[in-house]
């Protein structure tokens, strides 16, 4: 892939990923003026080969993994080198993020643009049916990676505090990637938890960081696309601060992935294949 290009039109360079802006406090029961970071939420849209595929609003960080977690995770392409250019291309109106792949590549995605149905909801862009949002994730059973549950509370403890954008406005959300022999390798930060994730991905693709040996972290509940999107990493485990949906754990356990929930202090509870715990959990919710 080459390099990044950014290109402005003159009127708008990349905006920040947060803004100071100010406000009125009441506090105690008395009022004065105040100030307060509130994250940047931007149109970004993903062209393909000149075709736009979607449009996201999120935060204008991070763009090139972005780019390349988004194309892997929609199973538009396989490996990083699949891109063959990427530009950055910042208007007035938001950004877009131009994706160009090889031949091959390009016909069979111009193929299914051609079948799609129309627009689609948060977190599942450019499906062609309601079968297809409902498709089976890759299998992960045969990963025989295991973890303690000490493993569990050191990677959510390190989280925090590498959320750098979340101290600054506390209103996004992080996914990080966290492997027991390193510690906390990757997070990425966005308004969006799809897009959090997907960055993540990107970032640990071009990094050329296997999953197969770690755990994904969130800081958000768990849907069925954020499984899908974890066994397209090829990642054993997931664990969330917040509650995972009927569907997600559905999926997670077709799929292989251990899935643990509502990670808090020491606490968590584990919805799916708690065999992959060195300790062994006492129970298991389907």
């Amino acid at each position: 892939m080459t390099e990044c290009v950014i290109e402005d039109d003159g009127d708008a360079p990349p905006p920040p990923p947060f803004e100071r802006v100010s406000c009125f406090a009441w506090r105690g029961g008395a009022v004065a003026p105040s100030v307060r970071s509130v994250p940047e939420e931007t149109a970004i849209a993903f062209t393909f080969n000149g075709s736009t595929h979607a449009v996201m609003m999120a935060t204008p960080a991070d763009l090139e993994d972005f780019a390349v977690g988004f194309a892997l995770t929609e199973g538009l392409i396989d490996s990083r080198t699949e891109i063959e250019n990427f530009e950055v291309l910042s208007t007035s109106l938001g950004i877009e993020l131009r994706v160009w792949l090889p031949e091959t590549k390009a016909k069979l995605y111009a193929a299914r643009r051609r079948s799609m149905a129309g627009p689609t909801g948060c977190g599942l862009c450019g499906i062609e049916s309601l079968a297809e949002a409902a498709r089976p994730a890759p299998s992960v059973f045969a990963n025989a990676s295991r973890f303690s549950a000490e493993t569990i509370y050191e990677a959510m403890a390190a989280l925090p505090e590498a959320q750098k954008l979340n101290h600054e406005t506390r209103a996004v959300h992080a996914a990080g990637f966290y492997l027991p022999s390193q510690g906390l390798v990757a997070v990425r930060e966005d308004v969006g938890r799809h897009n959090a994730l997907d960055k993540l991905i990107g970032a640990l693709t071009r990094g050329g960081i296997a999953a197969g040996q770690g755990i994904v972290l969130l800081t958000s509940r768990v849907s069925i696309e954020l499984i899908q999107k974890a066994a397209r990493l090829g990642a054993p485990m997931l664990v969330a601060v917040s509650v995972p949906t009927a569907a997600g754990v559905r999926l997670a356990e077709s799929c292989g992935i251990t899935l643990a929930a509502i990670a808090r202090g020491r606490d968590f509870e584990v919805f799916t294949h708690p065999q992959r715990l060195l300790d062994r959990a006492s129970h298991h919710v389907a």
